[in-house]
């Protein structure tokens, strides 16, 4: 907005940048560079691509906050997060943000984690998402930012077409359908653009996807049949990432934990779907296969526990954040699906689980974002809890101990 000598203001469009290359930062034209700072060198956008307006839209079942990545660990993971939604940006052009998810940034933190010399870091400028702050992002030009930018390109063409094929809501309109599989098609075709610069047959993927339509079609498939093509997909993501960072001693552990993550992802989709698939008499799993919610919990439960081992198994130079997300943030997913559809003292609106029930999975608690840790300022009168007077109103400060006698909120 510009003023006038009358006093009147006028608006002024911003101009978006006339070459790829300019449009590192965020995000609009807000970014400073100074005149000895050199450009990155960022991967030539794909023809054809358009910029609207952006609003991000996140699904996945690792969804960690701030309360428990605690210290630098939550700065991290938003790097790999702002950088892969910067990626496909750069990529694909703006529109291709929509399909930033958290699962699928879990390719790039698992490169960095054997390799942080392939994740090269950048500042990135004002972004209304980060509150118009900068930031340190991973860079588009890392190979671990684009396999993830390839891996969501694909799942989300896949849940496109699994939306159209269900007839979901707007989906059932003609031209809604006709214009979200084209918007499908385009990013399965940039995903394997992408993939075929660093290596990575998409095929895996689109292979996988074909199946499962081709399974969710047939009839008395068992629950293993079902999830098999999700297991085998999200498997050759995760070992790919061994050949990106040069540790191919790390492929079998990698296969493995994928296919675990990958049954755990397929089932917690099942459950949460499962009230609206019903009434709407659509396809589920759980229905097909006659799965009980407890048959599927233990399922889930087991391939967590694998899930574990194999991340035990890595070689990894920056274990922390990884760990943090395959082991302690995927339990507290299977903790929260279930307790939301279940309800009970586990379901994340008041109350925590007993220790010791559920062997292998942890101990999780209500997550209430905005409210701080009170700091403890001693015992109560007439309460030695190790939690007293710390743990009112935080996610997770009783994580791991025994609160028994506990008086506070939680």
């Amino acid at each position: 907005m510009t003023a006038r000598a009358d006093g009147s203001t006028t608006m002024v469009r911003c101009q978006q940048p006339s070459e790829p290359s300019q449009a590192a930062g965020t995000e609009s034209c807000m970014r400073n560079q100074r005149p000895d700072q050199p450009m990155l060198r960022k991967p030539q956008r794909l023809p054809g691509t358009r910029r609207p307006a952006i609003f991000t839209v996140m699904f996945g079942i690792v969804r960690p906050c701030r309360h428990r990545l605690r210290g630098p660990l939550y700065g991290e993971w938003m790097a790999h997060l702002c950088g892969l939604c910067l990626t496909l940006r750069d990529l694909h052009g703006q529109f291709a943000r929509l399909v930033t998810n958290y699962d699928g940034l879990l390719v790039s933190v698992l490169t960095e984690a054997q390799d942080p010399a392939a994740a090269v870091h950048r500042t990135a400028g004002p972004c209304p998402l980060r509150g118009f702050r900068r930031a340190d992002v991973l860079d588009s030009a890392a190979s671990g930012a684009q396999l993830a930018a390839a891996v969501s390109l694909v799942l989300a063409a896949g849940k496109i077409r699994d939306h159209i094929e269900d007839r979901d809501g707007a989906f059932a309109r003609r031209m809604v359908a006709a214009g979200a599989g084209l918007t499908a098609e385009r990013w399965r075709a940039a995903a394997e653009q992408v993939g075929a610069t660093i290596g990575f047959d998409t095929s895996a993927l689109t292979d996988a996807v074909g199946r499962q339509a081709a399974i969710e079609r047939s009839s008395g498939a068992t629950l293993a049949e079902v999830t098999e093509p999700t297991e085998t997909a999200v498997s050759a993501a995760f070992a790919h990432t061994a050949v990106l960072a040069g540790q191919p001693g790390n492929a079998r552990p990698l296969a493995e934990a994928g296919r675990s993550f990958g049954r755990i992802a397929h089932l917690l989709d099942a459950v949460e779907d499962l009230p609206a698939d019903r009434a709407a008499g659509s396809y589920n799993p759980l229905l097909a296969t006659g799965t009980t919610r407890t048959k599927a919990r233990e399922t889930c439960g087991m391939a967590l526990t694998e899930l574990r081992t194999a991340v035990a198994d890595l070689d990894l130079r920056r274990p922390t954040l990884t760990e943090s997300l395959l082991v302690r943030e995927v339990g507290i997913a299977v903790d929260r699906v279930f307790a939301e559809i279940e309800g009970g003292p586990a379901a994340g609106l008041g109350g925590w689980r007993v220790p010791g029930d559920r062997p292998g999975m942890p101990l999780v608690g209500p997550c209430r974002p905005g409210r701080r840790r009170r700091r403890s300022r001693g015992p109560r009168p007439g309460n030695d809890s190790c939690c007293d007077g710390c743990c009112e109103g935080c996610c997770d400060a009783c994580d791991g101990c025994d609160c028994s006698g506990c008086d506070c909120s939680c």
